[in-house]
């Protein structure tokens, strides 16, 4: 596998993928795109990924979400394990853009974060 191989994970609805997307289309990059809605995320990659970003779980997940608010995630003490389960579970849960490259990996957020990553 090539280190300037590019995966994207995205939510084909939201704004910030769509922008992402654009940039590295724009560029002439070449990337995988896979939704994550349509091809889950199993625990293992997601947990890879989290190692990677370099970011506890819990600063993955999508506060303003509504199953965010349903589950009272603010309010629950929970392990990184009980997060990432509840990630899998309920893939609204997880920050987007996830952009891999080689070894490194990026939550593109804003859009614009992908621009020097790609280089």
């Amino acid at each position: 596998m090539s280190g300037n191989k590019i995966t994207i994970y995205v939510k084909p609805t939201c704004t910030t993928c769509r922008k992402t997307l654009k940039i590295l289309k724009e560029d002439g990059s070449e990337f995988e795109e896979i939704n994550y809605f349509e091809k889950p995320l199993t625990k293992k990659k997601l947990r890879e990924l989290i190692k990677k970003l370099e970011v506890p779980p819990r600063d993955l997940l999508r506060k303003n979400e509504k199953i965010y608010k349903e589950l009272g995630l603010s309010k629950k003490e929970l392990s990184d394990a009980e997060i990432i389960d509840l990630m899998v579970k309920h893939p609204d849960l997880i920050q987007r853009p996830i952009v891999i490259k080689g070894d490194k990996v990026i939550l593109a957020r804003p859009a614009e974060k992908i621009e020097g990553f790609i280089k």
